[in-house]
């Protein structure tokens, strides 16, 4: 979500970034954790894995699971 915002919003607005405000970063690069409720641990891995293998099928950079 916040990749895809900071795409659409740089691609209408290009001299924001190219002005270098906010270092030309929209979002910070932080992390959020939150609760999964009362998904199995299989579920919540499956969703790991998930991501991980989208990255790297994108090219995109993505943190260790561990």
């Amino acid at each position: 979500l916040k990749g895809r915002s900071a795409f659409l919003f740089f691609k209408n607005h290009p001299e924001i970034k190219q002005n270098k405000m906010w270092g030309g970063h929209l979002w910070s690069p932080s992390y959020y954790f939150g609760s999964v409720g009362n998904m199995s641990k299989e579920v919540v891995e499956k969703y790991i894995n998930d991501q991980i293998y989208n990255a790297v099928r994108d090219g995109k950079p993505y943190p260790s699971p561990h």
